[in-house]
């Protein structure tokens, strides 16, 4: 009997200047790369185009891989507040195109990620891009680092979203399921 389907989850590493976007198939513990890309804007740009930039380079992803899930890096705290309002805008764009297409976002903290691809939530960025090619059986890490930080989202989401099936899912995901069941009962 085959196993379970494999979830595609989409990864953001959120960014305004660099916009990690990862893609990956996760059929039980064993991901899969299927898209890695890094979306870019220009700081010399208004910040309406930037915004404008990389959300259609998130959308494009998302309408080119059809993803169950989009995994976002939760904005966290830090003492650039100009660099905490870019994430955050991006974040906005990324939450806007998910709800717009009807898909369900998991928010996840650095440290969840890094917990989930290396076992350790203090890991530091080459250790989480080691990881990152090793579980997709890479010849190389992902460059830049935003990219491998995608893609390390994308796995760690595709991973809880195995483990917890629908009942320990939160909301969207349940919602996401039970759609997933009704079409195929079509």
């Amino acid at each position: 009997m085959p196993g379970p389907s494999p979830v595609r989850v989409l990864g953001v590493d959120p960014g305004l200047t660099r916009c990690g976007v990862g893609v990956v198939d996760v059929a039980r513990r064993v991901p899969t790369l299927v898209h890695v890309e890094v979306v870019r804007s220009d700081a010399s740009e208004p910040i309406e185009q930037r915004l404008l930039r990389i959300g259609r380079g998130v959308e494009a992803a998302i309408d080119a891989h059809a993803p169950q899930v989009i995994a976002l890096e939760r904005v966290f705290a830090q003492a650039n507040l100009r660099s905490v309002m870019g994430v955050a805008q991006i974040s906005g764009v990324v939450l806007r195109a998910a709800a717009e297409r009807g898909i369900p976002i998991a928010m996840l903290t650095p440290s969840e990620v890094k917990a989930a691809v290396t076992g350790y939530g203090g890991a530091d960025k080459a250790q989480v891009a080691e990881m990152v090619r090793r579980l997709l059986r890479l010849e190389a890490a992902p460059r830049p680092a935003d990219a491998a930080d995608a893609l390390a989202i994308a796995i760690a989401e595709g991973w809880r979203t195995r483990a917890v099936g629908t009942a320990a899912a939160t909301p969207a995901q349940q919602a996401w399921a039970a759609a997933e069941a009704a079409a195929r009962r079509r």
